[in-house]
């Protein structure tokens, strides 16, 4: 055996392998880039910034992480990637030096109702693996402790080929699963209330159903229930048989004829848990959404208690602790639960399970618990959520790429997350965030900067170097990087109050706590303290209450701020008067439609696993509409340009007298109000960025009656300068009479307010108590709470 000797000679030259320390964008025009062209450096913490919409996610996400996974997946066999989602390339002259792209975004985590913290992180996973070697009574393999399977068993003969002769089988099988049968594995049971689906004195006829999208006219809803021959369309629902009601509510799925085709008519219960109910309330339109909370009744399931494990998975026990216990219990107890074991058969089993508990608890996520729905995670936590999976990773040279890490986050937390990005770093990865916050800017070794404006005036990087050049620059960033609000010197004195009893929703302990009325009222405390929980479970969401929360806004690449704020209705109607023709004519996604591309502008071409090509539309070169169309016109425009033009246009546009359409003109100022002026009216939902989306289904809420507005984060995905924007409506809100409570972290918005409740003093078990209530002034001088101490740092106290 030889040994090889080293000899420490003089290093030579930069090997070639090493020259290669830079990320080369050159020539980039994804959405609203303007041929942009940026060099990052490798291994090193990237922090992004500039206005919302003016290209960050573009540039970092659409463009050079998106390549990185085309590139990937082009590794991959044809067969494998058919299965693979089809990425474009993205439009781009030159993009080198590209390595593996790990994305960390905010999208919301698993809209299936049975997608738990727990499944989604794989330490369910490792929980029933452990509870089915060592839980007493041992009840079968871990899928017996499995709340998606179902226990199951059969026989029957099977028949099969056998040295060319057929012999027949008696088979049986037995699966034994941990779904409770009565809920199946949901947790919860719903009631249907039947008087919120139709008005049992008219008849189908009359159109007693009042379910949204049921039109007397639908051939596969309505119709289907009148000519079925079931029921007698004719007589009023009250008056049916006992045989025809249980025909129309219950009957099992059977084929029927109407008008020549074949149809399934089904009970009206279970389709409508089929259409409704077995879909997540959170992927729904609002409308949708409102209904199934009115018809449906959601109570906890009593066969399990809530827990969705059957009897058996339950009965299986470690020291004590079952698996639903486990999975109830807070994750950082449950990581001194699991600390405690001795099991030497599993010891890889449980260190492994402990490393994922503990970046739960160090990643700031240790109030959360395994069996918390992972559709309830608010953006930030299904962000960090993802995170754990990296953390203790092997993986190095690899880039990592972050949407606003610190969204959801105390300022007391946000320390611990920039220790996690410099960690990454450290380890020799590429970190590219995009990010507003100032303490997180702070750390970055490079900083790009975009810019000037948004939209169509932002596109271009206006700064690339270190964080001190960023704040001698005179971008908006720079000039905002400093910026500190300041107390009020006088505050609102409120015109009466909400009274809240006894919350004790989540981990709240019997709080009683009077929100005032009238005023600016912030509700703040570290991420996990109950805030939420205190606002959105004890505030009765009636007509006086308009809510405005976190939830994704759902559209197509059809979908716009037009059609999504309601603006297209009164365009249309404008229009159809001018024109003496029907409205129809002015959607793109109905009658005035180009019948080449349906509306859509473009032709997509599907080319099965390679990315799929979108050619603009040669008959309507793009304006989505018929010829004809467009020659209709309001004032001295068509529908299509007045959908290429920005909201600030529209709004002076529809203002004017030849083409005044007040409604129109209402909803576009409203827009304006929360920034989005420069937003074209027509532009795609798609492309729109987290921050623009948050303050357009604000701008739609605005529109609402009510005297008590509610708002879960505000400041999601704001421009600092975008911050002294936002107060300035706030205040506008509240001085035309409004109670305005805002949900918040940042300490602007906490210095500006005319009250404040603090929750605290920590997270989960450790938090859900009232630790301060008073105006921003005292809570600086008693610095007695976590946020008391960060707000007096921000305003210099």
């Amino acid at each position: 055996m030889s040994t090889a000797t080293r000899t420490d000679t003089q290093s030579p030259a930069l090997h070639v392998a090493d020259s290669h320390d830079l990320i080369r964008v050159h020539g980039a025009r994804v959405n609203n880039l303007s041929d942009v062209s940026v060099e990052i450096p490798k291994r090193r913490l990237t922090v992004f910034t500039g206005v919302s919409g003016s290209g960050k996610s573009s540039l970092v996400f659409s463009t050079i992480a998106a390549e990185s996974q085309r590139m990937i997946n082009e590794t991959y066999s044809a067969f494998v990637q058919g299965f693979m989602p089809t990425l474009a390339r993205p439009e781009v002259d030159v993009l080198e030096g590209l390595t593996t792209a790990i994305i960390v975004d905010q999208q919301r985590m698993g809209g299936d109702p049975r997608s738990t913290v727990g499944t989604a992180t794989d330490a369910n996973a490792m929980l029933r693996i452990l509870f089915s070697r060592r839980g007493k009574p041992h009840i079968g393999s871990p899928q017996a402790f499995s709340f998606n399977v179902a226990s199951i068993s059969g026989a029957g003969a099977v028949t099969f080929e056998r040295g060319g002769r057929t012999t027949k089988e008696r088979r049986s099988f037995n699966i034994t699963g941990g779904m409770c049968p009565r809920c199946e594995g949901r947790g919860a049971v719903s009631d249907i209330d039947l008087t919120q689906l139709y008005d049992d004195s008219k008849s189908i006829s009359e159109g007693a159903f009042t379910i949204p999208g049921w039109k007397s006219d639908s051939f596969w809803t309505v119709r289907v229930y009148a000519e079925s021959g079931f029921v007698d369309p004719d007589k009023p629902i009250r008056k049916y048989t006992k045989k025809e009601l249980n025909d129309f509510l219950y009957k099992e799925p059977v084929k029927v004829k109407v008008e020549g085709v074949n149809l399934t008519y089904e009970g009206l219960i279970p389709k409508i848990q089929k259409s409704f109910l077995a879909k997540d309330p959170e992927s729904m339109q609002p409308h949708i959404r409102a209904f199934v909370d009115r018809a449906v009744t959601f109570a906890s399931c009593p066969e399990c208690d809530g827990t969705r494990l059957n009897e058996g998975a339950r009965s299986s026990k470690i020291e004590g602790v079952n698996i639903a216990d486990a999975c109830a219990m807070q994750i950082s107890d449950l990581a001194e639960w699991v600390r405690g074991l001795d099991e030497p058969s599993v010891a890889p089993l449980l260190a492994k399970l402990l490393h994922t508990l503990d970046s739960f608890v160090e990643i700031g996520l240790g109030y959360l618990s395994l069996d918390r729905p992972s559709g309830t995670l608010s953006g930030g936590e299904a962000q960090r959520v993802k995170m754990i999976r990296h953390l203790g990773s092997a993986l190095t040279d690899v880039t990592y790429v972050f949407d606003e890490p610190t969204i959801g986050l105390h300022p007391h937390d946000i320390q611990r997350m920039n220790d996690l990005l410099l960690r990454l770093r450290d380890k020799g990865n590429t970190v590219l965030v995009v990010e507003h916050k100032p303490e997180t800017i702070a750390i970055a070794d490079h900083v790009v900067d975009l810019g000037p404006g948004a939209g169509t005036a932002g596109g271009q990087v206006v700064f690339e170097g270190t964080v001190e050049g960023l704040r001698a620059s005179d971008t908006i960033t720079g000039r905002h990087l400093d910026d500190r609000a300041s107390l009020k010197e006088e505050v609102r004195t409120p015109d009466g109050t909400l009274e809240i009893r006894g919350a004790s929703k989540h981990n709240l302990r019997n709080v009683d706590v009077d929100v005032p009325l009238g005023v600016l009222c912030v509700i703040t405390g570290v991420a996990g303290s109950g805030k939420s929980s205190l606002i959105h479970g004890s505030i009765p969401a009636d007509s006086g209450v308009v809510a405005v929360d976190q939830g994704a806004i759902r559209g197509s690449r059809r979908s716009n701020p037009a059609t999504y704020t309601g603006l297209l209705d009164p365009i249309r109607k404008a229009f159809a008067k001018a024109n003496d023709v029907k409205p129809a004519l002015f959607s793109a996604n109905s009658e005035g439609a180009c019948p080449t591309c349906n509306g859509a502008g473009v032709i997509y071409t599907d080319l099965a696993m390679m990315a799929g090509v979108a050619s603009t539309c040669e008959e309507c070169e793009g304006k989505r509409f018929q010829a004809e169309v467009l020659e209709y016109r309001l004032g001295s425009r068509n529908i299509s340009e007045v959908l290429a033009m920005s909201v600030a246009e529209a709004h002076t546009f529809f203002a004017a007298e030849d083409s005044k359409v007040p409604a129109a003109a209402k909803i576009l100022a409203r827009l304006e109000d929360v920034g989005l002026g420069y937003l074209k009216v027509g532009q795609p939902l798609t492309t729109l960025s987290g921050g623009e989306r948050q303050r357009l289904k604000l701008a739609t809420h605005m529109g609402d009656k009510g005297g008590v507005y509610v708002l879960d984060e505000p400041t999601t995905g704001l421009h600092l300068a975008d911050v002294e924007q936002l107060l300035a409506l706030l205040d506008r809100l509240v001085d035309s009479g409004k109670t305005v409570i805002v949900i918040e972290h940042h300490q602007a918005v906490m210095a500006h307010a005319d009250w404040i409740i603090d929750l605290g003093p920590g997270a989960g078990h450790d938090g859900g108590q009232i630790v301060f209530e008073g105006t921003p002034r005292d809570l600086v001088a008693a610095r007695a709470t976590l946020t008391g101490e960060h707000l007096s740092a921000y305003v210099g106290a």
